[in-house]
């Protein structure tokens, strides 16, 4: 017995020592634990740098997977209002709206195509000729701008209303990137559980119902915001053409049409329509230039007096300044897309920030300790 348990002494300790070898560091390993952590912020670190570059090389395709998620709101949108006067199954109302939109654009290709084309034709000759003729006033009075200048610039905003009258003339530069948001968009609203499920996959269990309020507000808000648009783009593109063909403004409907798309362009699309339009009836003579001014004040001030505070209550509450800074950061970085998308995207990072501002308000409300009764 003595004997027996001499040798079950060794074999114990042998098996230990063969654990305890079996789970030594390696030669890769990092032994320290404070390395360890510091290695592992290091590579959290380099991981969000890689992450930003690789959305730099892929911005245009985000910005197309954005653009569908914007045109899938509009639809969410459509077929919540047409839901107040017309029951049935959701799909129903989802094609009456995208049948809607599809008789919109086919009238305006096969009704007004023509004409429209053949005055955005016009568009850049009338323009060349009113800088020429705004040089020849300034020389006049004594204002010294060389001709280099007025080249410049009128190149400049031909060139920024060249995408919009190319697409209104069926010149369409950006088809492939217009019918992918559309795709996109329909295969978004159609079933829209299944993409919010899959993104909420990606974060873990205890933030998913976090993320989900995070995304149903994120979607109010979109909504909202583009409803507003739609509105101003309607209400000002109406007025616009039906007070210049009272006037008789040489192309009113094209000028109609560029100030309605024009103004889903917040701080930027509003002047940019006024100086097409003032220009456009400068070229008509000095009563109809005059005309062209009020008829820009007053459907400006009607729209952004009445119209856009009415609605602004219920829409996405953005500063105009940083709005109008990220429009030209993002026109810049991605041209007219990146232009277009700015606002919701704007708005898209406010909520985020809220939610994330909120959550760590509970969290800290959770952790505070109580309060000490009075008196103790």
């Amino acid at each position: 017995m003595a004997d027996s348990a001499e040798h079950s002494v060794p074999a114990s300790a042998a098996i230990q020592g063969t654990a305890t070898k079996a789970h030594a560091p390696g030669p890769t390993d990092i032994a320290d634990r404070t390395i360890c952590q510091e290695a592992k912020k290091a590579f959290v670190w380099i991981g969000i740098a890689a992450l930003v570059v690789l959305a730099v090389f892929l911005a245009q395709p985000l910005l197309v997977i954005f653009g569908g998620v914007v045109f899938a709101s509009l639809i969410e949108g459509g077929q919540r209002l047409l839901g107040r006067i017309m029951p049935g199954p959701r799909a129903l109302r989802i094609a009456v709206v995208l049948l809607a939109a599809v008789g919109f654009l086919v009238w305006l290709g096969y009704f007004a195509g023509n004409q429209i084309a053949a005055q955005a034709a016009q568009f850049p000759h009338i323009i060349e000729a009113q800088a020429q003729r705004t040089l020849g006033w300034l020389h006049g009075h004594g204002i010294d701008v060389g001709q280099a200048d007025v080249s410049k610039i009128a190149e400049q905003v031909i060139g920024g209303v060249g995408p919009v009258t190319q697409a209104l003339g069926g010149l369409f530069g950006g088809f492939t990137t217009f019918f992918l948001i559309v795709i996109l968009g329909i295969y978004f609203v159609l079933e829209p559980d299944i993409y919010r499920r899959g993104f909420a996959w990606l974060f873990p269990l205890e933030s998913r119902p976090h993320f989900q309020v995070t995304l149903q507000r994120m979607g109010k808000s979109l909504r909202m915001l583009l409803f507003g648009r739609m509105i101003g783009m309607f209400t000002e593109g109406i007025a616009t053409w039906l007070l210049l063909a009272v006037y008789g403004v040489p192309m009113s409907a094209l000028l109609g049409i560029l100030t309605g798309l024009l103004v889903f362009l917040p701080n930027i699309g509003a002047p940019l329509s006024g100086l097409l339009m003032v220009l456009v009836g400068f070229s008509g003579g000095t009563d109809m230039g005059i005309y062209c001014i009020i008829v820009y004040l007053v459907v400006q001030t009607v729209d952004g007096n009445i119209i856009v505070p009415m609605v602004a209550k219920k829409t996405a509450d953005l500063a105009p300044a940083m709005v109008l800074g990220a429009q030209l950061i993002f026109g810049v970085l991605f041209g007219i897309l990146g232009l277009a998308l700015a606002d919701p995207i704007v708005a898209m990072i406010k909520i985020a920030l809220e939610r994330q501002a909120e959550r760590n308000d509970g969290d800290r409300d959770d952790s505070a300790p109580e309060a000490a009764p009075a008196g103790t």
